[in-house]
């Protein structure tokens, strides 16, 4: 008993004491945790000088359309013509902006002199180039609310548009006019955009699953399970497709190559490996969307890889320490691509070595210098047009940047911000804006 009445006695002393003892401020700077986590991290990064190297960049061309996301090489424009200086030629509004909980995930896609978008209420639109409001398409099921789900995806192929949703739908609507032609069931979401290609449209649903769709009738051709994961981001890859083959990217971090035509599978290929000290370095979905040029794919994860793999086998042909936020753009003898540390990278092509980055907007200020910073810009692209790279970001300019240097060249405002990549067709720059608002530049 007496033990216990001192043992008590001595914790009681040892919190008074604790109470009454001044707090000891050592002297010296004060950082931020995150501040020395990334100086930490980019340790190897800073020691690269920028190198300005010649791009040898393909020439421009004037391309009349764009119709799908640019991870296949049939329909990529790989340097599209547009002006030096953008100007704003018209604004018009295709819907719901973004919302804490419901975002436009959708870039917009070209064709038949109509711009295609999705709002953050899943409402299809049809806008002229001219900026006339042409019809609209509500991709909610009658007895659901749009804001149960995202929304998906566009691609443009024929004279049709095909159009995934959050609620596990594939559509085809018609371009012109669009009516639903026909629906299929795909059993799960399906946010990211499909790809069609040779009478088949390609598509993810749930991050784990691999269909390719006939175009005729929507019935199933075949389906190819992945592996799923719960850290994922809205929006999932695009499938990249050439004259054989099909590369798909999952949930967990896999890419894999199949057949096209019977979906008979390749090859598999991990794509893992983060940043210490940074919490998105958890998320280790395929954010950098594989990409086929010629005979190599580019893809890259959330968290700090990219990687160059044989389209035929899947052997690994380089990794380089960066994350990618949206696809790589190649050209030349570069890729180009946004890095999970808000830097627009340039590396060679053959070997994956640095060339130069330079920094994008990165976390939004604050006004009171002791509250943490837990928003962010994003930072959407690069695409390749005019002769240069150009970025759109949800700080609310478009930026231009040398290909060879990488030395800002100009920017143009972007009222409300960015939300989608950019797209260039017929000489115009298209972008749509936090606000629900469709914005054309020439």
């Amino acid at each position: 008993m007496q033990v216990k009445f001192l043992l008590a006695s001595v914790i009681a002393t040892g919190v008074l004491a604790g109470c009454t003892d001044r707090e000891i401020i050592l002297p010296g700077e004060r950082l931020g945790v995150r501040e020395v986590l990334q100086d930490s991290a980019n340790a190897d990064a800073a020691a690269l000088e920028n190198i300005t190297l010649a791009a040898n960049l393909p020439a421009a061309t004037n391309n009349a359309a764009w119709p799908q996301s640019h991870v296949s090489p049939s329909v990529r424009t790989t340097h599209a013509a547009l002006s030096d200086t953008l100007t704003p030629i018209w604004s018009t509004s295709i819907g719901q902006g973004d919302k804490r909980r419901a975002r436009i995930i959708t870039d917009p896609v070209v064709a038949d002199g109509r711009v295609y978008t999705i709002d953050s209420a899943g409402r299809v639109s049809a806008t002229s180039t001219s900026g006339e409001a042409l019809w609209s398409y509500n991709l909610a099921p009658l007895r659901d609310d749009a804001s149960q789900a995202l929304a998906g995806g566009l691609a443009h192929d024929n004279g049709r548009l095909y159009v995934t949703s959050g609620f596990g739908t594939l559509t085809a609507l018609d371009a012109a006019s669009g009516q639903a032609i026909w629906t299929q069931r795909l059993q799960a979401t399906a946010t990211g955009a499909p790809t069609v290609f040779g009478g088949l449209v390609y598509v993810i649903a749930g991050d784990s699953t691999a269909w390719a769709i006939e175009v005729e009738d929507g019935r199933v051709r075949w389906q190819s399970d992945g592996l799923g994961d719960v850290g994922n981001v809205a929006g999932a890859a695009p499938p990249a497709v050439n004259n054989t083959h099909v590369v798909f990217a999952f949930g967990s971090g896999a890419v894999q190559g199949a057949f096209r035509q019977g979906g008979l599978r390749l090859w598999s290929a991990d794509i893992v490996g983060a940043r210490k000290g940074f919490a998105i370095s958890l998320v280790d979905d395929i954010t950098g969307y594989p990409v086929i040029e010629g005979a190599t794919v580019y893809a890259g994860n959330h968290s700090g890889n990219v990687v160059a793999l044989n389209v035929n086998s899947g052997e690994r042909l380089w990794t380089a320490p960066h994350g990618a936020m949206d696809p790589v753009w190649p050209a030349g003898n570069s890729v180009y691509f946004v890095s999970d540390l808000n830097e627009l990278v340039r590396l060679d092509a053959t070997d994956g070595r640095q060339i130069w980055a330079v920094d994008l907007p990165g976390y939004e200020p604050v006004r009171r210098p002791q509250r943490r910073r837990d928003a962010a810009f994003a930072n959407h692209g690069p695409v390749l047009a005019g002769g240069r790279l150009i970025v759109a970001s949800s700080d609310g300019f478009l930026r231009s940047f040398d290909p060879a240097s990488g030395d800002l060249v100009s920017q143009t405002e972007i009222r409300g911000g960015a939300t989608t990549r950019p797209v260039v067709a017929n000489g115009t720059l298209y972008v749509v804006s936090t606000n629900g608002v469709l914005h054309a530049y020439r």
